[in-house]
């Protein structure tokens, strides 16, 4: 099961289930160069998501071909904790809050 490639899951944050999936692959873009993965968030039950922004893999920066994507769980995990700290209310009505993290989700 750890070589399957997983674009969607749910993790457990304490206490709390948050789903999750691959909204945006690396990616370049013409204004803004290269642009990293970005990861949905939402609490099961909640009403407010969340987006997480990554930035570019540093293998694109340095003009390497692109690598198949390894998102785990803690990465998952360390990005929802962040976004909890930095004022994502997942139970608050509105549009998604979008958070930018590091590579490691914090």
């Amino acid at each position: 099961m750890s070589n399957i490639h997983r674009l969607a899951g749910t993790v457990d944050v304490d206490g709390l289930h948050y789903d999750w999936e691959l909204r945006r692959e690396p990616h370049w873009s013409e204004f803004e160069g290269w642009k990293g993965m970005a990861v949905a968030l939402l609490q099961q039950d909640g009403q407010r998501g969340a987006v997480l922004e990554f930035p570019p893999p540093k293998r694109l920066l340095k003009g390497l071909p692109p690598s198949r994507l390894q998102i785990s769980d803690a990465l998952v995990s360390r990005g929802i904790r962040a976004a909890l700290l930095a004022g994502w209310e997942p139970m608050s009505r509105g549009q998604p809050m979008v958070f930018v993290v590091d590579a490691d989700g914090n």
